[in-house]
């Protein structure tokens, strides 16, 4: 395919030389930079530009200038034309984006060099950014399959978990969104901005409904029990933290996990530590715990009070944020413990709204 080449020049004589040097492209002709901006603006195929910088009306600098401001524009190649007494002004076409330059009166042999090699190297950029628009493609095709696979996964997984009758539906709903509320909140703060990503968010709001994944291989007699565990069924309930490790670990053998599976892993693994660090399955202490871990490990009390259990009534939202408030620096993160506190009313509105007896 011929290349489209924009010729701007006020002056005909130089026109009919360009036109006649270069009559194998496919030209186009504007005698000023007014109507070269009309032509670029109502056709986005031209490669090259020949450019006049001493023009009425609007001159090539303040062609250049336009270009610039337009991201489409801007990857067309720019060759100014300048007399041979204008080296000040060739050196300011090509700071305001001119690939090159050529001096009039034209040197014929020169011209169709230089306009050669330009052709060229737009043709090889056109290569270039067709080449990266399929591989975005293919990365955005790639990342949506791989997107679509977390979901299935963690999805069946949920399902495991009803299935069993050890989580219900609204209580996924629920410490999902309390998760994806407190991380937004704390995202705000300078201290963790770099940390709660909103990538990052979207996989705890994804993954927290792993955090009891363990429990499918607790038996019912211990789960389901409607009263207090004694101390060797607790001892056994403790160990669904480790079970729930082992499972998403399964095969992983020393391959890394994808990023989803590391955060699963860490809720399941370290929702029941304590900041105190006399928390189970590692007796981790303070920022040792992961910090998805430390969300999950207050959003799943708040919600365990705030709901209705075999053992046990609903709490009211007071009571729970009092109770909650008591194990700042004990059972919970006081950092976090805050952020809950200072969004109280919207974590209330997220339990109203998934809980039909709140």
């Amino acid at each position: 395919m011929k290349a489209k080449i924009l010729i701007v020049d006020d002056s005909e004589t130089d026109r009919l030389i360009i036109r006649t040097i270069l009559k194998d492209y496919e030209l186009t002709e504007a005698c000023d930079g007014l109507e070269a901006m009309t032509i670029l603006q109502n056709n986005n195929e031209i490669d090259l530009i020949i450019l006049d910088l001493n023009m009425p009306k609007m001159n090539g600098f303040e062609v250049l200038i336009e270009l610039k401001k337009n991201p489409s524009l801007a990857k067309i190649s720019t060759i100014i034309l300048t007399n041979y007494d204008e080296a000040e002004n060739e050196i300011k076409g090509l700071d305001l984006g001119a690939v090159d330059y050529i001096r009039k009166p034209l040197n014929m042999q020169s011209l169709r060099k230089r306009i050669d090699v330009h052709v060229n190297l737009r043709n090889i950029q056109k290569s270039v950014e067709n080449y990266n628009e399929i591989l975005e493609g293919m990365v955005r095709e790639r990342t949506q399959e791989l997107i679509t696979t977390r979901d299935i996964t963690i999805d069946a997984l949920i399902g495991l978990l009803e299935v069993r009758d050890i989580e219900s539906s609204n209580h996924t709903k629920r410490t999902q969104s309390m998760v994806k509320l407190i991380s937004e909140y704390l995202s705000k703060k300078s201290e963790y901005k770099g940390i709660l990503t909103e990538d990052y968010i979207m996989e705890l709001y994804k993954t927290a409904p792993l955090h009891d994944i363990g429990k499918v291989g607790i038996p019912d007699n211990i789960l389901l029990k409607p009263g207090k565990l004694d101390f060797e069924e607790f001892e056994i309930m403790k160990k669904h933290t480790t079970f729930g490790v082992e499972a998403l670990s399964y095969n992983l053998k020393n391959e890394q996990p994808p990023s989803f599976i590391k955060t699963s892993i860490e809720i399941a693994g370290t929702h029941h530590e304590r900041f105190d660090g006399s928390g189970y399955p590692n007796g981790l202490k303070g920022k040792e715990i992961p910090i998805s871990g430390r969300l999950m490990a207050i959003v799943d009390v708040y919600d365990a009070l705030t709901s209705k259990r075999v053992y046990k009534p609903a709490f009211e939202h007071e009571y729970a944020l009092k109770l909650i408030r008591n194990e700042s620096g004990k059972q919970f993160d006081p950092e976090i413990v805050e952020a809950f506190m200072e969004i109280e009313d919207k974590i209330l509105e997220i339990v109203k709204k998934f809980n039909p007896e709140a």
